[in-house]
Formats: structure tokens, C-alpha cells, sequence
């Protein structure tokens, strides 16, 4: 069961440029592809509750996308309890009061036991170098009979069999900085065992497990985080970049924190961001409107929704000069470049997504022809802009691997070559067009799915507050001229404003 904590590629707002064409090409001649309006194939209902759900009939097989975004993500982890929200996503799949369990009375009987015995080794074992061990060990042992005589009342993964025995596909969970996400595609007969499954995950989640889980996601720690010199190198990143920006915590959280995050704390987080007016739904395929909002109603109408408090972010303060930070590790070389920069709907925004793809969409563009084939400096080099997620002002990053004997010194020198032209030079207009071509062709061929058109409705109300942004995208990338790139790459692309990570390879002694 694969559940990511990063935040999901396929919400690049490039590709969105073409959400419009790729949305009916089973449905329209190709001549017909610039007069049709997205904006009037997109039903969006705003429940009584707030729920927002956005609904387009695609009948080209009979199957329905489902996607289910919460506007919670590592960016709202209290102080100390980083890697809340990817933990509850973990615990989400552990199923409810009526899925997960033979006999949830008599498991609850013992939950409440193991919530007791858990928080009272946690107590102790926060006492660091003054804890009692033979408390520590007893407790300790006491928490691990509790939690096999659990198992009897168990049952394991129901809410994926259940999907599984219903023909479910892309059955999977997201937690990013921004954004939690639940989807799924089913046969579009399934569409109330969803509804069924999804609301009662919002009125009736148990936190089974609890303790066992943790271990499993202080273990995914180890092995995908520190054990994984380029992704521990991401995160010593972006603690460096961001000085009071949320966006300066991993997704994952902290060790030190995951260790001692409880059920209560869990359980508040729950119902203070996964409410109805908190949470967006995406439903595309070949669906009946009135018929699958009638389902929905049914089943999501009635849960209440909480007031959202509004909450105060720290503004990240202006960067006043280079900083740089180096991990050494048994690995090859790797370089991370970052610029801070405005997040949507910024004009220059805009301009940040034309300057990403005139840097490193496919093997014509900048980096690869001037770094990778022609100086043969890099064994790759990316650029990306928007990281590590678009809620709050953000960083275009230029990533990439040096290509032996060549250093990652040498490699940063040449990034800064390639970016001083967009500077100095203007973009000539064949290869912005050349760009706009390749992005429209690549939609076309990969973006066409009802999950991909799903994953984008939903990702934009939820961050935006409007699906519409993405039908306005076409006409706000097409005003980019190469005087614009010229001055927001003279604005921001400057010494002061980035932050240089370098994985340097640990020589053997």
C-alpha cells in the first residue's frame, strides 16, 4: 500500500495550460477544441455544510475518478507536532467505527487501555536521562500485550479490500505542505460504496493502531529520508532557504517529534481541518449529474461542519544575502539551487512557469543543451518553480548531478552562465512558441485521464478557491512576453536572494 508524502507532480501548473483540450478530446473534432469552455462542462454544488464539489460527465468508459482534498498539510503542524498531518493520513486507512473492526465495543474497550498505557511511556521516556527504565520496560511491555490483544478484534486493511473487491484502481493517499488528498478510480456503478466509505472516514475514524503506526512512520523516516542522501539533502534545503516560513518543515516531520505524537493531538488536528467547509471533491467521468450529487447529499450532507479559526503564518523576512549549507555523504555529488520568489496568482508566477520550461522541458531545452550535451558538465539538470508547494510565497529551484570528473562547484557555476542570459538576452519569440507547442502536445498525449482532470479541478479550489484559474492560465501565459522574463529574472535571480545546498561526496578513508 503506497502512501506518498510528497507533493504530487501531477499538479504542475504547466501542464494545466492545456486542461481545456485534454478535457474533451473524446468528445470534439479537432477543430472544435478552441471553442469549448471548460467553465460549461464543470458543475460545481457548494453543500449546506461548505463542502465544494465539482462534478463533469466524461462518458468514454464506464468509470469514475474520485478525488477528496483537505486544505491541511505540513504547513499546518503545530509547533512541535511536525508530521501530523501525514501521520493522520496514515491512520485514515485504518478504518472507522464499523470498517476495521469484528466487534468495536469490546476493541474499544482495549483502545482506551492502550491510549493509557501509550501516554504513560511517552511521559516517562520525555524525562530523557531521568527516566525510570524499569518503568520505561514495564510500560513498555504492558503496551505491547494490550496491543496483541487488539489484533483479535482487528480486522487489517478492510477499507482497501473493500475498494479492491470493487474493482478500485489508483487507490492511494497524499500528504504535501499544502494539500492532504484521497483518491481513487472506480467503476462508476461504485460511486455510493465511495460515498459510503469516504464520509463514514469523516463522522467515524478510529485511531487503531496508533503506536504500532508511529514505529512504521519513524521507520519510513529512516529509510526514505535519512538513509537517502539527495532527499536528506532536500530537507537540510529547505530548513536553510526558509528561516520562519511553515514551508521550512519536512512533510514527514521531525524525528524527535514523531516519536511523541499522541492520539489526542491527532484526534483534535482531525476535527479541526478535516471538516465540510474544509474539504473539496472532484467527481469526472461517466457519471449522471443530479443522480451522483443526490449520492453525495446523501451521504456528506449531513455531517456538520466547524468554524475555521484563522490562522496566522509567519511572513518569510526578505533574504539579505547568499546562504549555503553542505552535506557530506556516501553518495555522488548533487546541487540544489533556490531563489525566493511571489507564489499564484502573481503575474510573475506566470512568468516563473514560461522561464521553467524554456530552462529544462525536454531534451531541446537550455540546461540540457548547454549542460548536459553540450559542455557535458551534468548528468542531468532541472528546474522547477513553485516548491515546495504554492499556499505562501515559494522558490524556483534548479536541481542537478554533476557528471564526472566535474564538480558540483563547477556545475553551479554554469547554472548561473545559463541564467544570466534570460537577463541579458531576450527570449527570441520562436522558442517561447516552441514551448507553448510541446507543452500543448504532451497534455494531450498524457493529461486526457478523468484522474488527471480530477487531481487538477480539485488541487486548484482547494489552493485557489476557484477551479477557474486553470482556464484563465491559457490567457495569462500567452500575455508572457521576453521583456517580462527579462525583468523577473533581474528581480529575483540575484546572489542575495538564494540559498545553495551541495551534497558532497565522503571520500573513503
Amino acid at each position: 500500500m503506497s502512501r506518498s508524502s510528497q507533493r504530487p507532480k501531477a499538479v504542475s501548473r504547466r501542464f494545466v495550460t492545456f486542461l481545456l483540450l485534454g478535457s474533451i478530446l473524446a468528445t470534439a473534432s479537432p477543430g472544435a477544441l478552441h471553442a469549448y469552455n471548460l467553465e460549461d462542462r464543470v458543475q460545481r454544488v457548494t453543500l449546506e455544510n461548505g463542502m465544494r464539489v465539482l462534478l463533469v460527465e466524461r462518458h468514454t468508459s464506464p468509470t469514475v475518478s474520485l478525488y477528496i482534498r483537505y486544505l491541511v498539510g505540513a504547513v499546518d503542524d503545530g509547533e512541535g507536532k511536525t508530521g501530523a498531518a501525514h501521520f493522520l493520513e496514515h491512520m485514515l486507512f485504518k478504518g472507522t467505527s464499523t470498517i476495521g473492526t469484528k466487534n468495536f465495543k469490546e476493541e474499544e474497550r482495549v483502545l482506551k487501555k492502550i491510549r493509557e498505557a501509550g501516554a504513560a511511556l511517552d511521559r516517562e521516556r520525555l524525562k530523557g536521562t531521568r527516566a525510570d527504565e524499569a518503568a520505561v520496560t514495564r510500560l513498555a511491555r504492558e503496551l505491547k500485550e494490550l496491543q496483541s490483544e487488539a489484533k483479535e478484534w482487528i480486522v487489517e486493511n478492510e477499507i482497501d479490500r473493500l475498494y479492491s473487491e470493487n474493482g478500485a484502481v489508483d487507490l492511494n493517499a497524499s500528504t504535501g505542505q499544502d494539500v492532504t488528498t484521497y483518491k481513487v478510480s472506480l467503476p462508476a456503478n461504485r460511486i455510493e460504496l465511495w460515498a459510503r466509505i469516504e464520509a463514514d472516514r469523516m463522522t467515524n475514524p478510529v485511531l487503531r493502531e496508533f503506536y504500532t503506526e508511529r514505529d512504521v512512520v519513524m521507520e519510513e523516516r529512516r529509510q526514505t529520508y535519512e538513509s537517502v542522501p539527495s532527499r536528506k539533502l532536500m530537507e537540510l534545503f529547505l530548513a536553510t532557504a526558509f528561516t520562519a516560513s511553515p514551508y521550512r518543515r519536512p512533510v514527514i516531520g521531525w524525528a524527535s517529534d514523531i516519536s511523541y505524537l499522541t492520539p489526542d493531538y491527532l484526534e483534535a488536528f482531525f476535527k479541526r481541518y478535516h471538516s465540510p467547509n474544509n474539504t473539496v471533491i472532484a467527481i469526472v467521468g461517466d457519471i449522471n449529474t443530479v443522480k451522483t450529487m443526490e449520492i453525495v447529499k446523501k451521504y456528506f450532507g449531513a455531517i456538520p461542519s466547524h468554524k475555521l479559526e484563522g490562522q496566522h503564518v509567519t511572513e518569510e523576512p526578505t533574504q539579505g544575502g547568499e546562504k549555503r549549507t553542505e552535506l557530506v555523504a556516501a553518495s555522488n555529488p548533487y546541487l540544489i539551487i533556490g531563489w525566493h520568489k511571489p507564489t499564484l496568482p502573481s503575474f510573475e508566477d506566470y512568468v516563473f512557469d514560461v522561464i521553467e520550461a524554456l530552462l529544462s522541458k525536454g531534451r531541446t531545452s537550455r540546461f540540457h543543451r548547454s549542460l548536459v550535451q553540450g559542455k557535458q558538465i551534468a548528468e542531468d539538470v532541472s528546474a522547477a518553480n513553485g516548491m515546495p508547494a504554492s499556499r505562501y510565497p515559494n522558490l524556483f529551484m534548479v536541481t542537478g548531478t554533476p557528471r564526472h570528473p566535474h564538480t558540483a562547484d563547477e556545475l553551479e557555476k554554469a547554472v548561473y552562465e545559463d541564467i544570466d542570459k534570460l537577463k541579458k538576452e531576450p527570449v527570441k519569440k520562436q522558442e517561447l512558441e516552441k514551448i507553448i507547442n510541446q507543452l500543448r502536445a504532451e497534455f494531450i498525449r498524457d493529461l486526457s485521464s478523468n484522474s488527471g482532470l480530477a487531481s487538477r479541478l480539485s488541487y486548484y479550489e482547494i489552493i485557489t478557491g476557484d477551479y477557474r484559474y486553470m482556464t484563465r492560465y491559457v490567457e495569462m501565459i500567452e500575455k508572457v512576453t521576453p521583456k517580462d522574463i527579462m525583468a523577473v529574472a533581474g528581480k529575483y535571480f540575484t546572489e542575495e536572494n538564494r540559498t545553495v545546498a551541495i551534497l558532497i561526496k565522503k571520500e573513503k578513508p
